[in-house]
């Protein structure tokens, strides 16, 4: 296809959607991504909204990098550009929503109707009958803007119990198929979503048997090719952080990471070196530093016990180089945390408090903040609360009118809070952030 900026692409695409979370979206998307690449055939997936833990899987699933399409946080220009740039290289395009199809703002169904993308709706029919083709039909036709594939049940108990769920679909709604309820290929979740794909030892047995068993009973025929609009021009980056090294911490505790921030890193010239603040003894050769989120409260032990990684940051943080650090990076810097069980460890003590986890969920929600280098957007999704008594240098703010309100602490050239940032929304503020 042609390079130009000014020409539409072509490309199969489906927006794989579901009536709530939990209905097995990003199994199903992941067997059909390994289904087709395993055919020979280039997939390309994307995620729909915040989420770290799903696009590890899909990426695994489809041999590719997994970048997210929000209307708001990355916005409609950037998603644009990223399908319009997919749409050229791909065979598939597969967009795994998020939460059920119609919820939040921006919605799933938003994101299809912009791009027009067709919605194949995913409904768990386990202890369904006949209500599941009322549930199709719901979803087919509460906006009838809405672009519908059509419908494939997930977790059914038998070929007997698809062909039930079938036949009550009205005429106008596609049957898909179905895909029968089986642990072998279920994904574990624990609290904050499903477990790290590099945690899970089978995965890739899990995929394929996935795979399998949509091979064996769903239609697995390429959509309809859907045309994805040529992008603006963008403008040119500059080279705001040529020859900056960038420490950035990427282990089964920090791994929550847009492949978006980190392609814009090095976009903007930043050199990245990866390190484990959990086996590693000390840092690289950096000039900043980057923590992002992910699970310190399920290897207390063993950050505390790292008595020389701690010394190392610590000692970069005295130096006054720049330190980043979002949600479980930032609990990492406290005096101490304490899981949910009652047991603490302590921690960096770079920034003054304390976090503990608890078993409810305590904010979820799309943030933006500005700061002194701009305005960013991200969102923030913790199990945590901290104490904390600095003054925060700024809150975020909910554009859905929600009341989280983040603090983002600032103690030189640490900045630090529970806001996981989307750096291609500001990519000079971004750069400012690390630049020495």
């Amino acid at each position: 296809m042609s390079t130009s900026l000014t020409q539409a692409r072509q490309c199969p695409a489906l927006l794989i959607a579901a009536p709530a979370s939990g209905q097995g979206k990003t199994t199903v998307t992941a067997a059909l991504a390994r289904l087709h690449r395993r055919q020979g055939k280039r997939v390309r997936v994307f995620k729909c909204g915040p989420d770290f833990l799903d696009p590890m899987i899909l990426a695994r699933a489809s041999g590719a990098p997994v970048y997210q399409l929000d209307l708001w946080m990355v916005g409609e220009a950037e998603s644009r550009r990223l399908l319009w740039e997919a749409a050229g290289e791909a065979d598939l395009i597969l967009i795994e929503g998020v939460m059920g199809l119609f919820d939040g703002t921006p919605s799933a169904a938003d994101l299809a109707r912009h791009f027009g993308v067709p919605v194949l709706a995913l409904i768990d029919g386990s202890g369904m009958a006949q209500t599941f083709g009322a549930m199709a039909h719901g979803m087919a036709t509460y906006q009838l803007d809405l672009p519908f594939a059509g419908v494939m049940a997930n977790r059914t108990g038998s070929p007997r119990h698809g062909e039930i769920l079938r036949d009550c679909l009205p005429p106008s709604i596609t049957w898909y198929g179905a895909l029968p309820r089986s642990t072998a290929i279920e994904l574990p979740s624990r609290h904050l979503g499903l477990v790290q794909a590099e945690e899970l030892q089978d995965l890739d047995l899990r995929l394929d048997a996935a795979a399998d068993a949509l091979a064996a009973s769903a239609d697995t025929r390429l959509p309809a090719p859907v045309r994805f609009a040529a992008p603006d021009q963008s403008p040119e980056l500059e080279p705001w952080l040529a020859g900056v090294r960038i420490g950035v911490a990427r282990d089964t505790s920090f791994a929550f990471l847009y492949q978006a921030n980190l392609d814009l890193l090095r976009a903007l010239g930043a050199e990245l070196r990866f390190f484990s603040p959990l086996a590693d003894a000390a840092l690289p050769e950096v000039d900043s530093l980057y923590l992002p989120g992910g699970y310190p409260e399920l290897h207390l032990e063993r950050l505390a016990g790292n008595a020389s990684m701690r010394a190392a940051i610590r000692a970069h943080q005295a130096a006054g180089k720049p330190l980043h650090a979002e949600c479980g990076g930032m609990l990492y810097l406290l005096d101490g945390l304490t899981d949910k069980d009652g047991a603490r460890g302590a921690l960096l003590g770079l920034l003054p408090g304390e976090a503990t986890m608890h078993p409810r969920m305590k904010a979820l929600a799309l943030q933006g903040v500005e700061l002194p280098e701009g305005l960013l957007r991200g969102h923030s999704y913790h199990y945590s609360s901290l104490a904390c008594d600095l003054a925060p240098l700024a809150r975020g703010v909910c554009p859905t009118y929600q009341r989280t309100a983040e603090a983002v602490y600032r103690l030189g050239r640490l900045t630090a809070s529970y806001i996981h940032l989307y750096f291609p929304s500001n990519p000079r503020a971004a750069a400012a952030l690390f630049r020495p």
